[in-house]
């Protein structure tokens, strides 16, 4: 799965998990999330995140 850091905080965004508490299901990948999401810890938009490359 996929994981997605937040430049700004360093939320990590993980598709495997998604983020149930906030209606996103498991398995749901970034570029599913809306256009209009942003960081549920400091508000940053889509674009502050950077894809982690497989460790």
């Amino acid at each position: 799965m996929e994981k997605w850091i937040c430049m700004a905080c360093g939320y990590t965004y993980d598709s495997q998990f998604g983020i149930p508490e906030s209606g996103i299901a498991a398995q749901t990948k970034f570029e599913q999330l809306p256009n209009d999401w942003v960081c549920p810890i400091c508000g940053a938009s889509k674009n502050a995140f950077e894809k982690v490359e497989n460790e």
